[in-house]
């Protein structure tokens, strides 16, 4: 079964390398019969790999696309091509993408020996985009989403918001990327008790091989069951400012456009939505809310309204009006 294998790994090579091979070039170059050519070929179309056969003088043996995705037999230096991409893709920051190149880095960085881990991490990636929230390493991530998966304990050293530098044990249960920013949640072992934590802020300890060395352990049950909706409740509720407004567009254009992660989105309808802010004081809060470029009513607290009302003023002022002129009609 292992010779078969072997061999069948080798055909699949060969396929890739070139366009088309005919049946006696394969035999000769696996030391086999055309027959077992043919029964291997079979066997790989059997694992979904597309493999074409060209029939009269000129056929020969070529590999296809398909209408499913088989496994991948990748050399050295594409699994290092394919690792560094997929570390680029997942501090992108890209909607759908972040957290889908996560999922695959993982997987690759699992399987990879360790000479070609310690390639990928050696290798300089760097991305060039306007950002407001800090730049994740994809390594950590690629760590903390494996540890969320096997539920290995993690020791990581941590700088909370207000510089403090802690070294603790948790369990981390699942990754969130929530507005510009990655999260875990996670349980801490020392202090028992859920904690929301900054990826860009800790830095795992782990073995010499990359990996983390905790022992396993049985996944807790998440406040609610749902992690975006736990990571959503402790990040609005961060700062000392809240205010709540609902808002004339929808709760997805309201996504696209608002800057901060400091956010709590529920829509109210298909074209309304109900926003809950939380920010340093009213005046961020209407920075904010004015950037979003749509009609919105106050709903609490009043000292928003009144700042915006200060603002609003400030603005005419600029505009060399006392009060609001109507548009001209024409």
């Amino acid at each position: 079964m292992l010779e078969t294998s072997a061999r069948l790994l080798r055909l699949l090579s060969l396929l890739q390398a070139r366009p088309e091979w005919t049946g006696p070039e394969l035999a000769k170059r696996l030391g086999i019969t055309t027959r077992t050519v043919r029964r291997d070929v079979d066997k790989l179309r059997g694992l979904d790999y597309p493999v074409e056969v060209g029939f009269g003088p000129g056929g020969g043996y070529r590999l296809g696309s398909g209408a499913a995705l088989p496994p991948l037999l990748l050399d050295d230096d594409e699994a290092v091509a394919v690792a560094v991409t997929l570390r680029t893709a997942a501090g992108s920051g890209v909607a759908g993408t972040g957290e889908t190149a996560l999922a695959a880095l993982v997987k690759l960085e699992r399987i990879l020996p360790a000479r070609l881990r310690h390639r990928v991490s050696a290798m300089p990636v760097a991305i060039v985009a306007p950002r407001v929230a800090p730049t994740v390493d994809p390594s950590v991530l690629a760590v903390v989403g494996g540890a969320c998966r096997d539920r290995r304990v993690l020791e990581i050293d941590y700088t909370a918001r207000d510089g403090a530098a802690t070294r603790r044990r948790i369990e981390p249960i699942h990754l969130v990327a929530w507005g510009r920013r990655w999260y875990l949640v996670a349980w801490d072992r020392d202090r028992e008790d859920w904690r929301t934590l900054r990826v860009d802020r800790l830095t795992p300890r782990l073995a010499p091989d990359g990996l983390p060395t905790g022992p396993r352990f049985a996944p807790r049950e998440i406040p609610g069951g749902d992690p975006a909706a736990f990571v959503s409740d402790r990040v609005a509720d961060v700062r000392p400012f809240r205010c709540v407004v609902r808002v004339e567009a929808s709760a997805e254009q309201v996504r696209a456009t608002i800057w901060t992660d400091q956010v709590r989105i529920e829509p109210d309808g298909p074209d309304a939505c109900r926003v809950t802010l939380s920010t340093d004081d009213a005046r961020a809060a209407t920075i904010i809310l004015l950037g979003l470029g749509a009609e919105f009513t106050v709903e609490s607290p009043d000292a928003l309204s009144e700042e915006l009302r200060v603002v609003a003023a400030r603005y005419l002022r600029a505009a060399g009006d006392a009060q609001p002129t109507a548009p001209p009609t024409r």
